[in-house]
C-alpha cells in the first residue's frame, strides 16, 4: 500500500464503509441537534408541555445523549451482531474485508441483502485496492451520501 496506512476502523469486515453508515455519522449529528434544540426550549430543566412526557423523558434524554455522543464504534471494535458469521469468517480467513477474499461474494453476505450496494462496492474495492477504495468512500461521505439513502428494509 505504498506506506500509507488505511484507517481500518472505518472498514467493516463485510466490505461496508462505516463512514457511510447513518448510525456512525448522520444520526449522531441529528441527535446532537435535537438535544441542543430541546435544551434551548428548556426541556433539560423539566419544562414538559406534552402530557406524559415527564414519565419517559429521563430515559429518552439518556438515549438521546448516547445517540449523540457514542456513535457505533464499528464491527472491528466489537459492535454489530455478536454472532456475525461474516466477521467470524473474515477473521478466520485473515482477510481485511470480505471483498479481498477469493470466494467473494459468498452466501454469508445474504444476511446483508438490504444493502444493495454491498457487492458492487466490494467489486470496486477489489478493482481499486483498499487504499484507493477508502479514499473513494471518504469522498462519498463528504458529499453527504449514506447507505440508508438506498438501503432496503
Amino acid at each position: 500500500m505504498g506506506g500509507v496506512s488505511v484507517n481500518l476502523e472505518e472498514v467493516a469486515y463485510c466490505g461496508l464503509y462505516c463512514g457511510l453508515c447513518a448510525s456512525r455519522r448522520r444520526i449522531p449529528r441529528q441527535a446532537a441537534t435535537l438535544r441542543e434544540t430541546l435544551r434551548k426550549e428548556g426541556y433539560d430543566r423539566g419544562c414538559f408541555d406534552v402530557p406524559g412526557l415527564e414519565k419517559v423523558f429521563s430515559a429518552f434524554w439518556e438515549g438521546l445523549g448516547i445517540l449523540a455522543d457514542v456513535p457505533c464504534p464499528g464491527c472491528r471494535a466489537g459492535a454489530g451482531f455478536p454472532g456475525c458469521s461474516v466477521r467470524a469468517c473474515a477473521q478466520e480467513r485473515e482477510v481485511t474485508a470480505c471483498p479481498l477474499c477469493p470466494d467473494f461474494p459468498c452466501d454469508r453476505l445474504a444476511m446483508l441483502d438490504h444493502y444493495p450496494l454491498l457487492v458492487a462496492d466490494g467489486k470496486r474495492m477489489r478493482q481499486l485496492g483498499l487504499e484507493k477504495w477508502v479514499a473513494e468512500q471518504e469522498a462519498r461521505d463528504a458529499a453527504g451520501f449514506a447507505y440508508a439513502d438506498v438501503r432496503y428494509e
